[in-house]
């Protein structure tokens, strides 16, 4: 069994009852090459609107984000709210972005990484191009994110059999971060990692915001004017629960700071 990658604590935050990691993605990409090369777990999650809202109602997400390993920022609008709340972050890590970076490195290093999640002809689609990005890269293996629960401990010892280095999970929430958080002390797999639509962004499936778009916190919008029946419900609403949240956080924050630290707030 791999031993647990141990992680400096006091760069970890609360922010609106959500832990989260201050580091920034160079960071954030040596702290995981580490404990590839020394074959340490390191299970790691991202946050963003959707998820800090839904772990305020669903328990067993909360749970399952809180015992990470690693939680990033990955929304800009957590970005915003943290550092409103006054918290130093210093920019968003994106899974999708982080993972583009972890596979150069496993190419690097002659690192495998297995890909578990989304629909099979998009998965076949996304092999393909990582191929044709990281020909020297030797993939694991990959399996599609169809899959009753009977058959997961058949899919946890397929993957711990790989022997892959890292593992990208691309199903939706909160079903990938139980089954991390359920398996990966079976795994055997040191980098574990939820990638949600990552998959289906790469293989061409779906459109990625532009750049102004995702600099812009604007990335819910490009996805909801692309899937509106899928999506609507689930932006619209948990937009408009997260503003109501950090909107009473910064007014409770504001009547509890001494009149010195609100001085140092308006320098």
């Amino acid at each position: 069994m791999l031993s647990q990658f141990s992680i400096d604590r006091p760069r970890r935050a609360e922010f609106l009852g959500c832990p989260v990691d201050l580091y920034d993605m160079r960071e954030t990409v040596d702290l995981i090459a580490g404990a590839i090369e020394r074959r340490e777990r390191l299970h790691h999650v991202v946050v963003n609107v959707a998820k800090v809202v839904n772990m305020r109602r669903d328990p067993a997400l909360r749970r399952n984000v809180a015992e990470s390993d690693l939680i990033n920022i990955d929304g800009m609008g957590v970005v915003w709210g943290c550092r409103l709340m006054g918290l130093p972050v210093r920019e968003r890590v994106t899974g999708i972005d982080l993972m583009i970076e972890v596979l150069a490195h496993c190419e690097a290093r002659g690192r495998k990484p297995y890909f578990f999640g989304a629909r099979q002809d998009v998965l076949e689609a996304f092999i393909a191009e990582i191929r044709r990005r990281y020909p020297r890269l030797e993939v694991a293996g990959w399996r599609n994110g169809y899959f009753s629960a009977d058959e997961e401990p058949d899919i946890a010892r397929d993957i711990a059999a790989s022997g892959a280095d890292c593992l990208f999970v691309a199903i939706s929430s909160p079903v990938k971060e139980r089954f991390l958080r359920t398996y990966r002390d079976t795994l055997d797999v040191p980098f574990l990692m939820g990638v949600g639509g990552s998959i289906d962004v790469l293989a061409g499936h779906v459109a990625r915001a532009p750049v102004w778009m995702q600099k812009g916190g604007l990335e819910w919008l490009f996805r909801l004017a692309q899937e509106p029946r899928r999506l609507a419900r689930r932006y619209l609403v948990s937009n408009a629960t997260y503003a109501v949240l950090l909107a009473s956080a910064l007014i409770e924050r504001a009547f509890s700071l001494s009149p010195e630290q609100k001085e140092s707030i308006k320098r």
